[in-house]
């Protein structure tokens, strides 16, 4: 790939035709976020899009500025949604013949999307990797124009008029805060931000578990995760593009991490001040926006995030809607264990000092003590949690915070009071798959019968990936379990001395 200067990108953003098709998309105050951060927040509406997502910018720049030859022997993309759409309305607009490899687990919303333009949508693999391997295969068999979603300059420059918009609608900005994927957006935005205004700071927000700049950063150069999550589908990415990278790395100041629970309350935050519902890689800079400032304690600073997509299946909202509170640290959940008597109940709710109960699951286990699984209100957030849990305890209570738990937040909440009515040589693990048509019986099917399951649970939330928590009779010799789950292929982890297991669980000591 032919690298190109910063002067020609600068050039080749301010001449990309992208509002052939693309609108030019407001800057919106987030006036009630501003209040509470002390500063001016700013929102980049590009879920305003045709496709509701920035990525029609790159995708149109990219096919106007094909050969006729090109253009003629049709296109293939490989994308995981957005790219997909603004690939497919691209090329209905200008006659061509488009394909379009998705991963499987793509929501449904993305997949009709693209249909409904016209183009061919294969589903392939259980990743953006296996669908973008497929993807080469077919553009070298049957000859058709790869499109790469983000490692191309004509990408990159179709994304980069973002920076040229942000600019003409406030020239003031101290930071600007860019979701990170493949690297196509951060890098068109920051290349051209830095060739006219070097003092704004760009900064880059990846997943915590999808951090493909950050590894980059630290190894010098692009290398490839063992393992992304996918809950922000959109920029779950393995590994960065080179030239996405060489300009990231040259152009971008700073890259955070953040966790699926602050982007979910992202989610809840830009759906406050603007009643716009983003998917959770839209709302992936905002919650870098948010730790930011919080880490850095800033004030009176105008800050600019990109609402980079909105194309999210309605049912996903169930699992942001559980997880948003304790994403923003205003819900903690707490394991308390309380006297078996009348009024201990009251008792313990008496001494929360008139917080609101949230969360309350309990089932009787035994004539002396019970274990109780509670969410609390927590409006001044984490602090007041500890301050409350420091209480409970010198008041008597046992008392475990389990709002980082994750298998707890998962699976647990719904399935206290599940303690077997005698010990059991019982270990717990939990698994993780491809979300797929029948995922669920492919994955029993190859669990099989090699050990008596003694606790499963299972939720769909719309997510990618599925989640399961099982627990398995074994004796003490588990090398040959072990090693048929090593052979499944799923990503598994042993949960047996899990806390929130033993509280609620089994009928192992945990006092």
């Amino acid at each position: 790939m032919t690298q190109l200067s910063a002067a020609q990108y600068l050039k080749k953003i301010l001449l990309a035709p992208v509002y052939e098709i693309a609108v030019e998309t407001p800057l919106q105050p987030l006036n009630k976020l501003s209040a509470r951060l002390n500063n001016q927040i700013l929102l980049k509406r590009e879920d305003l899009q045709p496709v509701h997502s920035f990525k029609l910018r790159g995708a149109y720049n990219k096919l106007a500025n094909l050969t006729e030859s090109q253009k003629q022997r049709g296109v293939i993309a490989a994308s995981a949604g957005n790219h997909a759409q603004g690939v497919a309305l691209s090329a209905k607009r200008m006659g061509l013949k488009a394909t379009i490899v998705m991963p499987c687990t793509t929501p449904d919303i993305k997949v009709t999307s693209v249909r409904a333009l016209g183009a061919t949508a294969v589903l392939f693999g259980d990743s953006f990797d296996a669908a973008s391997a497929y993807c080469s295969q077919l553009a070298e068999e049957h000859g058709y124009t790869l499109i790469h979603p983000f490692d191309d300059p004509d990408v990159i420059a179709g994304q980069g008029t973002i920076a040229k918009e942000l600019l003409q609608q406030n020239v003031h900005l101290d930071k600007i805060f860019i979701p990170v994927g493949g690297g196509g957006l951060a890098a068109g935005i920051a290349v051209y931000i830095k060739q006219l205004l070097p003092d704004i700071k760009i900064i880059g927000v990846e997943p915590e578990d999808a951090a493909c700049l950050k590894a980059a950063l630290d190894h010098g150069g692009p290398v490839t995760l063992n393992k992304i999550g996918l809950f922000a589908d959109g920029v779950a990415v393995k590994t960065i593009g080179s030239e996405t990278f060489r300009l990231c790395q040259k152009y971008i100041d700073e890259v955070i991490t953040v966790s699926s629970d602050e982007i979910c309350t992202a989610i809840k935050v830009i759906f406050e001040d603007t009643r716009a519902i983003a998917e959770p890689a839209g709302a992936l800079s905002l919650a870098g926006l948010k730790k930011y400032c919080k880490t850095h304690e800033l004030k009176d600073e105008r800050l600019a995030a990109i609402l980079s997509g909105a194309n999210v299946n309605f049912h996903g909202l169930r699992y942001v809607s559980e997880r948003c509170e304790l994403g923003e640290q205003k819900e903690g959940i707490l394991a308390v264990t309380i006297p078996e008597k009348q009024g201990a109940f009251l008792a313990f709710c008496n001494e929360l000092d008139g917080r609101a109960i949230t969360e309350f699951n309990y089932r009787f286990n035994s004539r002396k003590e019970a274990n109780i699984f509670v969410g609390i209100r927590t409006p001044q957030g984490h602090d007041e949690l500890l301050t409350l849990s420091e209480k409970l305890t010198k008041t008597g209570y046992s008392v475990a915070d389990l709002s980082n738990d994750e298998m707890a937040k998962l699976h647990v909440r719904y399935m206290v009071g599940g303690a077997p009515i005698s010990n059991l040589k019982e270990r717990l693990y939990s698994f993780e798959f491809p979300m797929h048509p029948n995922a669920l019986l492919k994955f029993l099917n190859m669990l099989g019968t090699h050990a008596n399951i003694t606790l499963f649970h299972y939720r769909n939330h719309g997510a990618a990936y599925g989640q399961v928590l099982a627990g398995f009779e074994l004796d003490e010799n588990i090398e040959a379990f072990t090693e048929h789950l090593n052979a499944l292929g799923y990503d598994y982890k042993d949960e047996t001395d899990n806390q929130a297991y033993r509280f609620f669980l089994s009928q192992q000591d945990n006092k």
